[in-house]
């Protein structure tokens, strides 16, 4: 019996490690990496439209990102919902359920309702959205979504965070 209880929960953990390093990773790196890269290099190559491309670069990047986030959720919880039905409990396993429902939601949210209201009002804007005078609608609106959408990812990586730390003590 604990022959077959390994090799059903080994393989379970595996994946939901795997699809949070992925999570984590792909967040970590696009926010910390491609992102300052790809607006420094653009804006260099062209101030004046170089923002406004690595606007779009990074936003069909962070899409990617969001899918990335839908796909490993999805595997995360069916994950510990499978060790939880074929096997012993996993430690802490609402508040860990719960922290990635969040996480979801979070990212859910972001994805769908936060960064399609961010392309429109791109969309309006000719050239870069800093350009607008500051008291603009349109940029004191897309500043405030951009914040926005910068707060729920860096929550949802402080819950990947923790969802790491968890898994390193298991």
């Amino acid at each position: 019996m604990q022959g077959q209880y390994n090799s059903l929960m080994r393989p379970l953990r595996y994946l939901y490690a795997l699809a949070l390093v992925l999570w984590l990773g792909g967040m970590v790196v696009a926010g910390f990496v491609v992102a300052p890269t790809t607006f420094s290099v653009l804006e260099a190559w062209d101030a004046s439209t170089g923002r406004v491309l690595a606007g779009q670069v990074f936003g069909a990047v962070l899409r990617r990102v969001h899918l990335i986030g839908y796909g490993a959720a999805i595997v995360m919880l069916l994950a510990l919902t499978l060790q939880r039905v074929l096997g012993p409990r996993p430690k802490h396993y609402g508040i860990r359920v719960g922290l990635l429902a969040l996480m979801l939601g979070l990212m859910l949210y972001s994805g769908m309702a936060l960064t399609p209201r961010i392309d429109r009002i791109q969309a309006e804007v000719i050239g870069p959205m800093n350009r607008l005078p500051t008291d603009d609608a349109r940029r004191l609106e897309f500043d405030r979504l951009h914040r926005l959408s910068t707060i729920l990812v860096t929550v949802t990586i402080a819950g990947g965070l923790v969802l790491l730390a968890w898994e390193t003590r298991e």
